[in-house]
């Protein structure tokens, strides 16, 4: 049953195949019967019976007509383009075509190609004259017969002077003889032509005169003109006239900014290098005027003397001999006879010679600003080189040798103004000890400025460790006895002045000094298990870190450190004393002082300050707060700001907590301990007020500030305390409860309660076989696009995949051609090579038979 079939199919296949294809017999092993494992009564069956190898020549073709074409012009850009009349035109006849393009070849023939193209046959004129005809040369145009232009020569006089006499006789003998005169001779045409000539100078000069004399004539009429003109006319025509018009601000501005000096240029800006070797010159100068003073050297030894003269003398500075002659001069009333200054004198009295006159002009000008220790000698100096100018020398006696001792002690005490950058620690404390804060000061600024990095090489190494020097300096100044932080103070600015100049040096002296104290600390933890606040050495110079360096950077490399530090102090060093309290303070500023600009949170700031109000306060008990580490609850120091004495709270005044008392020179009194308590819990608001102000944007704040805000009302219970000290608290606490919170706390949503879903019965509408169940029509409709759109998709691809493939075999086709072609290349070469080699190698045989 199923082969009966089949072979029907095939039959039916054929006899299709015959009735609709060109190919009268296919092949039946070309036909392709797609079986079915059962009919289906009513079902229409397509592509039951195909020619496959018909069909894939089919496809063959149409890519060799399209796709091939296509892939051998890939890389060309001409196109030919047929531009006949009527070519793609299929409504007009072949005949029609042929003669309108005969008639459009007529016409453009007949019209002008090329404006530029003299052989047609308009004709183009030169004044008046054809271009042809002037080509011909029948007339050549002189341009010296042109007689119009001044100032050039006719034709005759350039011909009698320039060799064309024989024209001119030419001319002359062609031209009629009218009166019947002979030809005049080439002389006496030229003595014609010099007396035309000179008659027409003449004219011109005569013209020339006369012009004048109307100008002159003409200025003389108009200032008369000019004077009627200029009469003032009478009150009564004033009057109705009208007043003219008052100029606006914008006119006087325009008129004021016409009349506004100009700015006049400036001498232009010196740079560092020159502004250092100045400043070197000057104090080199002083220093030679101060050793001056200090051996006694009166200032007319160093006047050159003038040398003696004659009336015969030319000036012209050749002379055969050296001048033996001496001058002769008064001094103090006696004669003194001076020869010529020697050569003994050393480099540094050279120097002092060279630059005496440079050197008190510095000195006038630099009296405001280096001046401090030294004024009074340069006035006495200035007021003695004044004095012989306005009075008379007087005679020498013991007064003015008592005046000029003291010059010399003066010289003796005064600050020397070159310094050599010390090399150790020692030489700069020698330097300044014993000195006033001014002097030391001043020292410090004349090694920078005789050291300057621009002046020699060495000198920038040497600053590098100015500052180091200058650093241990300052810790060896605070912890004297009684430490002056005044000059610490004023040392800042050398040590910031070096650290512009040299950060990375000053940076890596800063972190030495910083990892030192660090173990120091954690040694003492090692030892005692606990850490005491470090000296006051240290606390000056974490201050110091924070001035010199930036502080609001993310990380910095001495800053970080610094930080870390401060942190470590809060946490690990107990309140024991009062001095412990007062350093704590100070490192709670230097920590404000660091995050005033980030606005960084410091946890262990808030913990210390919480911790110093809750040893303020007496009852323990009734507070909502529990202290943390290193504070404690109970024990010996849980009350160390407490203050009971009345008295002692009646008399304080609030004032600066001196950091003095940090260092614990001298035994306090009960009631100057009770003053200083206080003081603390002050400046321990103060704090707090300035943190609660500094972290009120922070979310977290209401949280922060709820342990601060149980002490402070503890406080305020106790009406023991100062006013000021209560005012201050209910300040802060004011200020926490205006602020607002920023977050909002997390609570469930409020949402209504889902209900329960409701088990509905589903009706299906019954359909024809065939169709898909459960769908509408517009969904059926749907269904059926995205059904078309896949198999047409899939259809796309499978022809996409089958054109690659076309064109790999067409690439493959060409590699294999060009590679047939040139091995038939190389076999051809290498036949020729071995013709060359048997004819070459027949050729030295026969040589060789010879």
């Amino acid at each position: 049953m199923g082969k009966a079939g089949a072979a029907g199919a095939r039959t039916r296949a054929l006899a299709g195949a015959r009735g609709s294809r060109a190919r009268p017999n296919p092949n039946p092993f070309e036909v392709k019967v797609n079986r079915q494992k059962f009919q289906v009564l009513g079902r229409k069956t397509r592509h039951d019976v195909g020619l496959p190898g018909a069909s894939r020549a089919r496809a063959l073709q149409k890519r060799t007509q399209t796709l091939l074409k296509e892939y051998k012009e890939r890389e060309k850009s001409n196109v030919f383009t047929d531009k006949r009349f009527g070519e793609y035109n299929s409504n007009i006849s072949p005949e029609e075509k042929m003669m309108k393009r005969f008639a459009l070849e007529q016409q453009r023939q007949h019209e002008k190609k090329n404006i530029y193209n003299l052989n047609e046959d308009e004709e183009l004129t030169h004044y008046g004259q054809s271009l042809a005809d002037i080509e011909k040369h029948n007339d050549i145009v002189d341009s010296d017969s042109d007689t119009e232009e001044r100032g050039t020569l006719s034709a005759e006089l350039t011909a009698a002077h320039f060799g064309g006499g024989g024209l001119l006789h030419k001319k002359i003998a062609q031209r009629p003889d009218e009166d019947g005169e002979k030809p005049k001779s080439r002389k006496e045409l030229i003595e014609e032509l010099i007396a035309k000539s000179k008659q027409d100078k003449r004219e011109r000069q005569a013209q020339r005169e006369d012009a004048l004399e109307l100008t002159e004539k003409l200025d003389q009429d108009w200032k008369e003109i000019q004077s009627l003109l200029a009469r003032k006319a009478p009150k009564s025509e004033n009057r109705d006239k009208k007043e003219k018009p008052k100029p606006d601000a914008y006119d006087m501005m325009v008129r004021e900014l016409g009349f506004e000096m100009k700015a006049q240029p400036s001498n232009r800006m010196k740079t560092e290098e020159e502004l250092a070797r100045e400043e070197e010159e000057r104090l080199k100068s002083l220093e030679a005027d101060r050793l001056r003073r200090m051996l006694g050297k009166d200032e007319d030894e160093n006047i050159k003397k003038p040398k003696h003269m004659s009336a015969d003398d030319l000036s012209d500075g050749f002379i055969l001999d050296k001048d033996d002659r001496r001058l002769l001069s008064y001094k103090d009333g006696k004669m003194n006879v001076e020869g010529e200054q020697s050569g003994e004198a050393t480099d540094g009295e050279s120097a002092e010679e060279e630059g005496e006159d440079s050197s008190e002009e510095d000195a006038e000008d630099s009296g405001g600003t280096d001046g401090h220790s030294d004024l009074e000698s340069d006035v006495e100096s200035e007021e003695e080189s004044e004095r012989p100018e306005k009075e008379p020398r007087r005679t020498p006696g013991p007064r003015s040798t008592s005046d000029g001792q003291e010059a010399r002690e003066a010289a003796r005490t005064e600050l020397p103004y070159m310094f050599a950058a010390p090399g150790s620690y020692e030489e700069l404390k020698s330097l300044l000890s014993g000195k006033s804060m001014e002097e030391q000061l001043l020292v410090v600024e004349r090694i920078q400025k005789c050291n300057h990095p621009s002046l020699a090489v060495g000198n920038k190494a040497k600053l590098e460790r100015l500052f180091g020097f200058l650093l241990e300096y300052v810790g060896d100044v605070a912890t004297d006895g009684s430490p002056d932080l005044r000059v610490i103070d004023k040392l800042v600015v050398h040590l910031y002045n070096l650290c512009q100049m040299f950060p990375e040096s000053a940076s890596n002296s800063m972190k030495f000094v910083l990892r030192d104290a660090m173990h120091e600390m954690e040694g003492m933890i090692e030892a005692k298990g606990r850490a005491s606040f470090p000296g006051l050495d240290v606390l000056v110079y974490l201050k110091v870190a924070g001035m010199l360096f930036p502080t609001s950077d993310f990380w910095h490399p001495v800053v970080t450190p610094a930080l870390l530090c401060l942190s470590q102090l809060l946490t690990k060093c107990p309140v024991l004393s009062l001095q412990d309290a007062v350093k704590g303070l100070f490192v709670c500023c230097v920590f404000l002082d660091y995050v005033s600009l980030s606005q960084r949170f410091v946890p262990e700031l808030i913990n210390f300050l919480l911790g110093l109000l809750y040893i303020a306060t007496a009852n323990k008990q009734s507070q909502g707060y529990t202290p943390v580490h290193p504070f404690r609850a109970l024990g010996k120091n849980s009350e160390l700001l407490v203050v009971s004495d009345e008295e002692d709270t009646a008399t304080w005044q609030r004032g600066r907590l001196a950091l003095c008392w940090a260092s614990g020179a001298r035994a306090q009194t009960g009631t100057e301990a009770n003053h200083t308590r206080l003081s603390c819990l002050a400046v321990c608001l103060a704090l707090l007020k300035r943190c609660m102000l500094m972290y009120a944007t922070l979310p977290s704040f209401h949280d922060i500030a709820r342990p601060l805000k149980a002490l402070l009302t503890e406080h305020l219970a106790n009406r023991s305390h100062p006013r000021e000290l209560q005012e201050l608290s209910q300040s802060i606490l004011t200020g926490m409860e205006t602020q607002e919170k920023h977050y909002q706390p997390l609570i469930c949503e409020k949402s209504k309660p889902v209900p329960l879903k409701l088990f509905t019965p589903r009706l299906v509408k019954v359909l024809e076989f065939g169709r898909k169940q459960g769908s509408s029509k517009e969904e059926q409709e749907r269904k059926r696009l995205i059904h078309k759109h896949k198999r047409e998709f899939k259809g796309a691809v499978r022809e996409i995949r089958k054109d690659n493939q076309f064109l790999a075999r067409m690439q493959f086709s060409e590699i294999m051609e060009r590679d047939v072609e040139r091995k038939q290349k190389v076999k051809q070469l290498f036949n020729s090579l071995a013709t060359q080699e048997g004819e070459w190698k027949a050729l030295k045989r026969k040589k060789f038979k010879k």
